[in-house]
């Protein structure tokens, strides 16, 4: 399953790591927007197959950011 950013922001923090196992709605990440910070939540349980993003980097609505196996 493909994790995408809801909105265009600042990817502040990444929580998880390639490989971790993670529950339905653990935070994956957080983005900074408008000096709110949104948490970027799995949307299923499963395995972190692959992160596609840096802390620092600016991402896009829609970007892809994680997969979940």
């Amino acid at each position: 399953m493909q994790v995408t950013a809801e909105l265009t922001g600042n990817l502040w923090k990444i929580v998880v790591r390639e490989g971790q196992q993670v529950g339905v709605d653990e935070t994956l990440m957080i983005l900074e927007s408008m000096k709110m910070e949104i948490p970027v939540n799995a949307p299923k349980a499963g395995r972190v197959s692959r992160i596609h993003v840096q802390e620092g980097q600016t991402v896009q609505e829609g970007q892809l950011l994680a997969e979940i196996d």
